[in-house]
């Protein structure tokens, strides 16, 4: 087939799981043409894997101190800038438009009668997962933001619903697993500014924090460690830490599940798939949440054990098989066989298979 494949450029952990699928879609002998939009193409790392690659202007919403800036996101919408960059993408030939939350791809895919299908933690929300009560507009705008016929969905739980589990980088699964340090903590709080970071973890001399987020060089400062991002850094700090401090995204968490480092998630205040990921966490047991960034919160879950690795499996195979069979109204079976770690080519996903419900012994 021929995939017009959109990436939200705003967040790591979309270009992080786009990564993963492009190469899988592309193995699997699909032509794959990527638009990446929110973010300028100076500020993207590490995209080299998509190209050819456009990078349009997109949308993109604007956060402040851990909140959302609904204001200043609506001074920046751009829906001229959106509509020309609608209408100047050549679909010529296009068979299926696949879409990580990326707006342009996902309009032109409506425009143009385009079958289109919903690739990330997003599209899990049409299904019946744990949602935090938000407002109207924070609802509307995670519904429709980038809408798609079909929905590939992800969550750290299948909450009995047909939805993906986490995408995992080939590159964890290929690591070869260190020593975990007990004292060691990687802190990922990029919507917080450094210094309310830096303020929250002085009171912890006896651990060592790995702090990315809003830090341009690397530099330490007694027991705390800043770190410019980088792709290999950041993994092999995780890989040795024995937790993670981070916003609610999706991606991060996901990793951190999947190798068994226990789980602060902060979620961005008034942004409601981060709070809804708290409370996900939360009621799973899988992790703890604070609502801001508190020190007492900090002290109970640095003193908590560790918790099993979960273990996920190729999630990218099983989707891909999913998109290259066309049999798109038949998702739960490759969805069921995702979970049930059944072998993921087609011609071998039967039936759904009964998952086990949602209950403490199963969370």
């Amino acid at each position: 087939m021929k995939i017009l494949f959109g990436v939200q450029g705003t967040g790591n952990g979309h270009i992080s799981r786009s990564r993963e699928l492009v190469r899988k879609l592309r193995e699997d002998g699909h032509e794959v043409q990527v638009v990446i939009s929110g973010r300028r193409e100076e500020e993207l790392q590490e995209i080299e894997i998509f190209q050819p690659y456009r990078v349009l202007k997109g949308l993109t919403l604007v956060t402040y101190r851990g909140r959302m800036n609904y204001i200043e996101t609506m001074f920046r919408l751009d829906f001229l800038t959106l509509t020309a960059d609608v209408l100047s993408l050549d679909t010529a030939g296009v068979d299926l438009v696949v879409t990580d939350f990326e707006p342009v791809t996902s309009l032109a895919a409506r425009m143009k009668g385009i079958p289109s299908v919903g690739f990330g933690h997003q599209y899990a929300f049409p299904f019946h997962i744990p949602v935090a009560r938000g407002n109207l507009f924070e609802r509307y705008t995670l519904l429709n933001f980038a809408p798609a016929q079909y929905n590939a969905g992800l969550h750290w739980h299948h909450f009995n619903q047909p939805i993906f589990p986490p995408v995992i980088p080939e590159s964890l699964y290929r690591a070869s697993m260190p020593a975990v340090s007990p004292k060691k903590v990687l802190v990922y709080l990029p919507f917080e500014e450094v210094e309310d970071v830096d303020n929250l973890l002085q009171p912890f001399k006896e651990f060592e924090f790995f702090i990315y987020g809003k830090v341009r060089e690397s530099f330490d400062f007694e027991n705390h460690h800043f770190r410019s991002y980088s792709r290999e850094g950041f993994l092999n700090d995780l890989l040795e830490c024995c937790g993670v401090v981070c916003n609610a995204g999706f991606e991060l968490p996901g990793e951190a599940l999947h190798l068994g480092k226990k789980l602060l998630l902060r979620p961005l205040d008034g942004q409601i798939e981060q709070e809804s990921n708290a409370l996900a966490m939360v009621e799973l047991g899988y992790g703890m949440a604070m609502h801001s960034l508190d020190p007492d919160a900090m002290r109970h879950w640095l003193a908590q054990p560790g918790i099993p690795p979960r273990n996920y499996r190729r999630t990218v195979d099983y989707i891909a098989a999913w998109i290259g069979s066309g049999r798109w109204d038949e998702l739960r079976a490759f969805t069921d066989a995702a979970w049930q770690d059944r072998d993921p080519v087609v011609e071998r996903v039967g039936e759904p298979a009964a998952l086990e419900p949602l209950d403490a012994e199963s969370a």
